[in-house]
């Protein structure tokens, strides 16, 4: 048997903030001095992003009105992490079902065989896969499998997960991501923080992989791992007393740009296949520096990255769902038999890649 991606769906909160608002924010209420703010505002405008969203309406709010944050100064204290766990129970699970809705394409929704839930930016139990059943009325005996705390590369590991299905029996697997990246505001100034808060964003997205082919699908032919542990402290996620704490170094685009030749040799040893007969490319945008060390290495154009900077551009990274999203493009653009190669990045430092073969006429 195979597997194959045969639709996705992406949704996002109703707060849409331009990247300049969110610098704004940030200058206006977190103490910094008029030189942190010319490094902010620098920082802001190199990301390559436009656009963001939030489940929270405090980025657009003067002082005085904030709803999450404290209307004191330098917003002190923040909310503590069982508030913003609060939050993320009551966002998640609509916005994740927004995604559902406008992924499942006909599909009846008792015909799902497996649940794969992903998240890494909220946890609590009886958990969000849980509230899906519940909201969703699907069968109780569904089988589900909850991917939490893995990073931005997660979906990559529910769709090897689903592979794994589909491949030893006939089934239908829903896959679903959500993550509220921006509820975890911290207040500390420092390198890791203030560019983790230049670049996150919240989203979510779910993916059906099936057993057979659809008319528009992609097959997942392969997949490989390549852990640069040196990497360990660059990249990480950690829960704090006031949400869940970020490290995140300037340092990353060079350990992936170290790995990525071994990650794709991996991958495509198993196949017959070589980097020239890749004709896509879908690859999870970390963000631009980290887009940029890739196509230095592999020898790639900026066009071949076109998916991944507009993904960028518009939503932001978004953490698990992000792949999706750019997944989601290439679903609309491909032409039949095109060899698609992602990549995600993610806590470890973790390089995840499939390689994808396109189906347009079944």
């Amino acid at each position: 048997m195979s597997a194959y991606i045969t639709s996705i769906g992406t949704a996002n909160p109703d707060n849409r903030y331009q990247q300049e608002d969110i610098a704004n924010f940030m200058c206006e209420n977190l103490g910094l001095n008029a030189e942190q703010q010319r490094a902010l505002r620098v920082l802001y405008r190199a990301t390559g992003i436009k656009e963001r969203y939030s489940v929270l309406d405090d980025y657009k709010r003067k002082k005085g009105g904030f709803k999450f944050f404290k209307n004191t100064p330098d917003l002190q204290p923040f909310p503590p992490t069982s508030e913003r766990m609060r939050l993320y129970r009551e966002e998640a699970v609509p916005l994740a079902i927004s995604a559902i809705t406008n992924c499942i394409n006909g599909h009846q929704l008792s015909s799902f065989t497996h649940l794969i839930t992903v998240s890494c930016t909220g946890m609590y139990a009886p958990g969000l896969d849980v509230d899906l059943i519940k909201t969703l009325n699907l069968s109780p005996t569904i089988n589900r499998t909850s991917i939490n705390f893995m990073g931005c590369y997660a979906a990559m590991n529910a769709l090897t997960l689903a592979k794994q299905i589909c491949d030893s029996q006939q089934a239908k697997v829903l896959i679903v991501c959500v993550e509220l990246c921006t509820i975890h505001l911290q207040s500390s100034h420092n390198e890791d923080n203030l560019l983790a808060h230049s670049l996150f964003a919240d989203g979510a997205a779910a993916t059906v992989v099936c057993s057979e082919a659809s008319a528009n699908s992609l097959e997942l032919v392969s997949n490989a791992s390549y852990l640069a542990i040196d990497g360990k402290h660059d990249m990480a996620w950690q829960i704090g007393d006031f949400g869940f704490e970020m490290a995140l170094t300037t340092y990353v685009p060079n350990i992936i740009k170290g790995g990525i030749q071994d990650l794709t040799r991996n991958l495509l040893n198993g196949t017959e296949l070589s980097l020239g007969d890749i004709d896509g490319y879908a690859i999870h945008p970390g963000g631009k520096k980290i887009l940029e060390a890739i196509e230095n290495e592999l020898g790639l154009k900026k066009e071949d990255n076109a998916h991944a900077y507009e993904v960028l551009k518009s939503y932001g990274n978004m953490s698990s769902p992000t792949i999706l999203f750019v997944l989601q493009r290439i679903l609309k653009t491909m032409k039949d038999q095109d060899n698609i190669l992602s990549f995600a990045f993610g806590p470890g430092l973790t390089m995840e890649s499939i390689l994808f073969k396109s189906h347009r006429d079944v």
